[in-house]
């Protein structure tokens, strides 16, 4: 008995226990072979896992149905099972009788009361298992069944935090004008969570902000967590709508996802950045801190989370983030305490939330809210700032000069335009001679082989400089009626040079603005 003890182990690797544990019970009960069959997550099937003396059953994944033969005997009665009859009456699996096995032992591998598995050992001959034998593989098996246990857990645990690494943003994205952070801590002593944060950028220009919070923890609610954001994502390339979206994913959720449940918060902004569309299910809003007012709640509705409510009516409310603005997402492990009630702890993330970089405005929020405290449950945070017109440098796009790039030329415009504050006709006449200056460069500078287009737009005190260069050597213009972008730049502009040279050529427009032209 004392082979199989915790004491004949413990100088030995957690990986090499299994192997030596099945090493030592063939030894111990003079056995041919041995074998650890699992039950799998469903709880239907056994799974062949661990082997000695039949290594195949392993390699060509044997299974056997719950109930069913030998071993679906063992673990549905949880109970020593002997057999000395082996042949396809009484064994599923037949690479046992094919390999000439004459006497079967079994028995079940039990943690806290529930079967995990199978323990069996065989005899190329036929024999009597004793008392003595049932007692030794039944210790045999407990200390088997405490070594898989451990290691699923390892496992389970390492699976969980390296799926939950790879669907976080390793990086939250560089956005002209925006500022992002984020935090993210496991409840308890949990590694990995169901909580979520995510931030991505839309093929039309507008962007997408989620925040989510699974129901559950560890492993199941990770998966969970994955699918949901990766069926968001998708569902956001048909639809800029927040409300139609988790729709969509709540339809998704009940019919693949049965009893799961979850709450989302889902927001996207205009490619301006001047309104924040969002839609709640079943999130907490989130906090809004605006120049020259109090920071405050969003007020939004709040619809049923995601897999709770068949065909739910959900909403989607407008916000307006003007320049300076923060907001912050978040999950409810960040204000929930069990004996403190939830307003109490929404107070205090409203106070902690000012106007500053996010980051700062993440660490001051974790600091006040979190402190030595260990959160009971998951914590997310996203926070993300639109900044001032004075804190905005310039604009520097370089792109492939194809014709596809112009409209990111535009939606980059835009968004620089806007951000510094300039409105107006000056904003329709810069993109049409910056879209004619680009065109030319994607019609003129390059043959077939292509380049780049660069754009710099910078605001010099009242003036705005806009420079547009190729390296490429012109082309004379193809066709009739060509030639008059130069003669919509300067209708646009003050002042249009053109500086051609065997590097490229360059094109600057320079925009005095009037005061009204300015936001």
């Amino acid at each position: 008995m004392g082979s199989v003890s915790d004491r004949a182990l413990a100088h030995m690797d957690s990986d090499d226990i299994l192997t030596e544990l099945l090493e030592r019970i063939c030894q111990g009960l003079s056995a041919d072979t041995v074998a650890v069959l699992l039950l799998e997550p469903g709880g239907t099937e056994l799974i062949a896992t661990a082997t000695k003396g039949i290594e195949t059953e392993v390699r060509q994944g044997v299974r056997v149905p719950l109930g069913q033969g030998f071993a679906g005997k063992v673990a549905a009665e949880k109970h020593p099972v002997m057999l000395d009859r082996v042949d396809s009456t009484t064994v599923v699996n037949q690479l046992l009788w094919e390999r000439g096995i004459q006497t079967l032992l079994g028995v079940p591998l039990l943690i806290g009361g529930q079967v995990i598995g199978v323990l069996h050992v065989g005899s190329l001959t036929s024999r009597r298992f004793t008392d003595d034998d049932v007692e030794f593989l039944q210790a045999a098996a407990d200390r088997v069944a405490l070594t898989v246990d451990a290691q699923q857990a390892q496992s389970a645990r390492a699976a969980a935090a390296k799926l939950q690494r790879s669907l976080l943003p390793a990086q939250l994205p560089h956005v002209l004008s925006l500022d992002f952070a984020a935090r993210y801590v496991p409840g308890g002593r949990s590694i990995v969570a169901g909580d979520w944060y995510d931030v991505f950028t839309l093929p039309n220009g507008w962007m997408g902000i989620v925040i989510g919070d699974v129901v559950g923890h560890d492993l199941p609610a990770a998966v969970v967590m994955g699918r949901l954001r990766s069926a968001l994502r998708a569902y956001s390339l048909e639809t800029t709508d927040p409300a139609d979206v988790l729709t969509r994913l709540d339809r998704k959720a009940q019919h693949f996802e049965p009893g799961m449940m979850a709450t989302v918060l889902y927001g996207t902004l205009e490619p301006n950045f001047d309104k924040l569309y969002l839609s709640s299910a079943g999130h907490l809003a989130p906090v809004l801190a605006r120049p020259g007012a109090p920071a405050e709640f969003a007020k939004l509705p709040t619809d049923p989370p995601i897999g709770a409510v068949r065909e739910a009516r959900r909403q989607t409310t407008v916000v307006d983030l003007p320049p300076g603005t923060i907001t912050c997402f978040y999950t409810d492990g960040l204000v929930e305490r069990r004996h403190a009630p939830l307003d109490q702890g929404l107070e205090a993330l409203r106070a902690a939330v000012d106007i500053e970089p996010s980051d700062k405005v993440c660490a001051h929020v974790m600091a006040k809210l979190i402190g030595e405290y260990v959160p009971e449950d998951d914590v997310a945070l996203l926070a993300f700032r639109r900044q001032g017109p004075d804190e905005v440098g310039p604009l520097e796009v370089t792109v492939p000069a194809i014709p596809e790039s112009l409209k990111d030329i535009r939606a980059a415009m835009r968004r620089w335009l806007s951000a510094v504050g300039v409105a107006g006709d000056v904003t329709g006449d810069l993109l049409l001679a910056v879209g004619e200056a680009c065109t030319n460069s994607v019609e003129h500078a390059y043959g077939p082989a292509g380049g780049d287009v660069h754009l710099r737009i910078e605001l010099r005190d009242d003036e705005l400089v806009v420079t547009v260069r190729d390296d490429g050597r012109w082309r004379a213009a193809r066709g009739k009626n060509r030639g008059r972008g130069l003669t919509l730049m300067q209708k646009c502009g003050d002042d249009v040079q053109v500086n051609r040279t065997e590097e490229g050529t360059t094109v600057m427009i320079r925009r005095r603005l009037e005061p009204e032209a300015k936001a």
